[in-house]
């Protein structure tokens, strides 16, 4: 089996997006000693709260992630699930990457990972559809 992360540089800077199911994930992904990162993690248990409109909640979101994503080392790899969810959240992903000047190495779409957010990642040419990553 070839190494699907061959070109990337040194495993640990890899920063992967995965959109849809995490099951399908490879298994040479889940054993990279990387970030697995996504909202619910972050958030973590909380006092019990009245349920927010979809606005708010989405504003939530998108502040947790940018907390995370700013705090972190530059050149910290990461795995990020469940985020982007929107074309919108995907707009802002990319805002935060180039503030940075840092880059994906791939976005892995699994079956059910929303159309829009595959056509944009496909746009760019991040995203992985053979058995092999694509390099950026």
């Amino acid at each position: 089996m070839t190494d699907p992360f061959i070109g990337f540089g040194p495993a640990a800077r890899t920063k992967v997006l995965v959109l849809g199911s995490v099951a399908s994930l490879p298994e040479p992904l889940r054993s990279l000693n990387l970030e697995h990162v996504s909202p619910a993690r972050l958030q973590g248990p909380g006092i019990s709260q009245r349920p927010a409109d979809a606005v708010t909640e989405e504003s939530r979101r998108i502040a947790l992630l940018r907390r995370w994503f700013f705090a972190r080392k530059p050149d910290a790899g990461f795995v990020l699930t469940d985020f982007p969810a929107t074309l919108l959240q995907a707009k802002v992903f990319d805002e935060w990457l180039e503030a940075r000047d840092e880059s994906l190495s791939a976005v892995l779409a699994s079956a059910d990972a929303s159309m829009p957010l595959v056509e944009y990642y496909r746009s760019s040419g991040l995203l992985h559809e053979t058995g092999v990553l694509a390099v950026s």
